[in-house]
């Protein structure tokens, strides 16, 4: 247990926009993708869309608009995002500091896909520090704002769901550990909340504390 965080045994981590700067990076990479194949959109419509939600989500709301993505879609897209994340991804300012003072058990928990993960951990130099502990929405049914993930991952941590931590970025995020009943802080420092009230929103869907810089990260307990 670490003193600092009462009554909690583990912090699961999101990936994008709380581990690595990401969330603007591949909402650009889908919105242009999507413009190309005839569905109109923009970076910022794509973030309120898709922040935090899985490839399902996509595929539903193309399908919804009448517009079914090619199977070339997905593939394509990844490796656009890939390429773009190699020259311009970088980890959260003070992440690395975080964890390294973290005296308990963490993990990743993501709605991106495994690859994916393990790629941007590798290339932010993080990968070390989570190790095999990486848990993604294709591991479970659903995925958020469903609990399915969180409570898989506290599970195969051997945590209890009331005495999980949870640190998000995404409404979607927050309401699916809201949803499994664990605590959850928002993080609002991503580059992607340059122009929106992060905090209202994360707020509004439940979070219990609210952050915008990873210094701050113990400054509440």
């Amino acid at each position: 247990m670490d003193p600092r965080l009462p009554e909690t045994d583990l912090v699961i981590f999101d990936c994008d926009g709380v581990l690595v700067d990401s969330e603007e990076l591949s909402c650009r990479c889908l919105a242009d993708a999507m413009v190309q194949i005839g569905i109109e959109m923009s970076t910022e419509r794509a973030l309120e869309l898709f922040l935090g939600r899985s490839a399902t989500a996509l595929l539903d709301y193309c399908q919804g608009v009448g517009k079914p993505l090619p199977k070339t879609f997905l593939p394509e897209l990844a490796v656009q995002v890939r390429e773009t994340f190699r020259s311009q991804l970088k980890p959260i300012a003070g992440i690395a500091a975080v964890l390294g003072e973290l005296h308990l058990p963490y993990c990743v928990a993501s709605s991106s896909d495994l690859e994916r993960v393990k790629f941007s951990l590798e290339l932010t130099g993080l990968a070390s520090s989570f190790g095999p502990r990486l848990y993604t929405s294709q591991m479970v049914k659903h995925g958020k704002p469903a609990p399915d993930l969180f409570l898989y991952a506290a599970g195969a941590m051997g945590a209890e769901p009331g005495r999980t931590l949870v640190i998000e970025d995404s409404v979607s995020g927050v309401m699916a550990a809201k949803a499994a009943d664990m605590k959850v802080w928002g993080f609002i420092g991503g580059t992607h909340y340059r122009l929106a009230d992060g905090s209202a929103l994360l707020r509004q869907a439940g979070a219990d504390r609210i952050f915008a810089a990873m210094n701050d990260f113990w400054n509440e307990g």
